[in-house]
């Protein structure tokens, strides 16, 4: 099966269902197979097979054309986030071999296009003007194995590799999805991640579900409740710091938790989510809770911990409320000796883009060696202990970053925190805690430390603290952490 085909099925199955919504647009199965068609004779007249096509700017239905038009004549999808420097950017382009950019007229202008002759660049408005003349086109892709997307890493813990994903590894992370998460079938999605990110695949999983998905451009929490209430929206995803912005703009704004009536539930997994936020969100809102643990090199996610898990978390067992989940079916999960989180799968990436060397290293006896590091309880269920970069070694001592945060984000006053690593010529590294404080003036280090102490043993305790005004994530949301230990190398001094 090709990306495609799940439009067309759709199409075939509900033509009159909407497939999406993007502010006054609203488009169903049958206009957006029209609009795929249609999109590939666009792109058949400016590309080859082969051929990679990048795509640069906020949410926009275009992006949606190309998730699915772009592969079916053979080409490879770039997906650029546009929160990247223009440098950043253009280093992208020259090491995907981009021969089209199509997106934001305002993110083309940043970039020095007349540098790249070869480089033809179309804005959506120029987009939107060829499909409106252009005849239906012929696929040319045929090969399910073939490179479909090419998703750039987060980079949190190394510089950016591309990962090539097929039309096999997106379809089989949909798959995981719908077995593991089912789709109810008068669910109404809005999706608050920008679709440069492999979270994009949740948008493939409505439509082969024959549902809809509500687009916004970016997140923000009045934008996100306006959306919720004028699509009547069932489900969402969100990562750990947009429920903390949200809950903190409805504690502000109590009549806004109306507007929330329909949300039934929330998928997380970008970041962990501590305890305490689970429970002041389902205080407010009464949603159900599902996690997913991924990541770009499987195309989505591969574990789930499903609502049920959260119920009993929440209602006494909050071991559970640690835990990532159970592999999702097709999924294989296993531990090396030193504990990394192995996992095999048909969504497992084809390999990082011109990069044999970080191939070898990632796909080794056929499994992807994830870089986490992680545990399986007596219950079978898989806990991610932490990110094999975030272990502190502090005075010979292993400390797990995540278990520190765990403690810390329930102290009075923490808004988010983050830890990290710094250099110390005494214990080798110290740990740090970085705290975006909800009142920087009245926050209480002193009794953070407290709880750290009553919570962690004596080598876990941050031995400093670091305000800040905001985290930098990345756009999943997930804490740049080897940007935040440079910005804290800095403050130290």
């Amino acid at each position: 099966m090709l990306l495609h085909e799940v439009v067309t099925g759709a199409a075939r199955a509900t033509p009159d269902a909407v497939a999406l919504i993007d502010g006054d647009h609203t488009v169903t199965f049958a206009q957006l197979e029209g609009r795929i068609a249609r999109s590939m004779t666009v792109l058949a007249a400016c590309t080859e097979p082969g051929d990679r096509v990048a795509v640069i700017g906020a949410n926009h239905r275009g992006w949606v054309d190309l998730y699915y038009a772009v592969p079916a004549v053979g080409c490879v999808l770039v997906f650029l986030n546009h929160r990247l420097a223009a440098t950043e950017i253009e280093e992208l382009i020259d090491r995907s071999g981009t021969s089209v950019i199509i997106g934001e007229r305002s993110q083309l202008d940043r970039l020095d296009l007349a540098a790249r002759p070869d480089l033809e660049s179309m804005d959506w408005e120029r987009w939107e003007q060829g499909l409106a003349v252009a005849d239906p086109g012929p696929v040319r892709a045929s090969d399910p194995g073939a490179v479909a997307w090419l998703l750039f890493t987060s980079g949190t813990t190394a510089a950016p590799k591309g990962a090539m994903l097929t039309h096999r590894n997106v379809l089989a992370a949909v798959a995981a999805s719908t077995a593991a998460r089912p789709v109810e079938p008068d669910d109404v999605y809005v999706f608050p991640f920008p679709l440069c990110h492999v979270a994009g695949y949740n948008l493939v999983h409505r439509h082969v579900n024959g549902r809809p998905v509500v687009l916004v451009d970016r997140f923000d929490p009045s934008g996100f409740c306006e959306a919720v209430q004028r699509h009547r929206v069932t489900s969402t995803s969100l990562a750990a710091t947009m429920v903390a912005s949200l809950l903190d703009h409805l504690e502000q704004h109590p009549d806004a938790v109306d507007a929330l009536a329909t949300l039934r539930s929330i998928a997380y997994g970008a970041s962990p989510m501590s305890a305490t936020l689970l429970r002041r969100t389902h205080e407010l809102l009464g949603v159900d809770f599902a996690q997913g643990y991924g990541m770009t090199e499987l195309a989505g996610n591969a574990v789930f911990l499903d609502a049920d898990a959260h119920r009993r978390g929440l209602d006494g067992e909050p071991d559970l409320l640690r835990a990532a989940g159970r592999p999702a079916p097709g999924v294989e999960i296993a531990l090396a000796t030193d504990g990394e989180i192995l996992v095999r799968a048909e969504q497992v990436m084809a390999g990082y883009w011109h990069d044999e060397e970080a191939t070898r290293a990632a796909l080794r006896d056929g499994w992807l060696h994830t870089g986490d590091i992680g545990r399986i309880d007596e219950h079978g269920l898989l806990h991610v202990v932490d990110r094999s970069k975030d272990i502190i070694i502090t005075g010979g001592e292993n400390v797990s970053s995540r278990e520190v945060e765990d403690v810390l984000i329930a102290a009075a006053g923490v808004d988010r925190v983050a830890v990290v690593g710094v250099a110390d010529p005494h214990w080798g590294e110290m740990v740090c805690a970085v705290v975006v404080a909800r009142d920087p003036a009245s926050f209480d280090e002193g009794a953070m430390i407290a709880l750290a102490r009553q919570r962690l043993a004596g080598f876990k305790i941050p031995k400093r603290v670091v305000l800040v005004e905001e985290l930098p994530v990345n756009a999943s949301g997930k804490v740049l952490k080897n940007e935040l230990r440079s910005q804290v190398r800095g403050l130290l001094g």
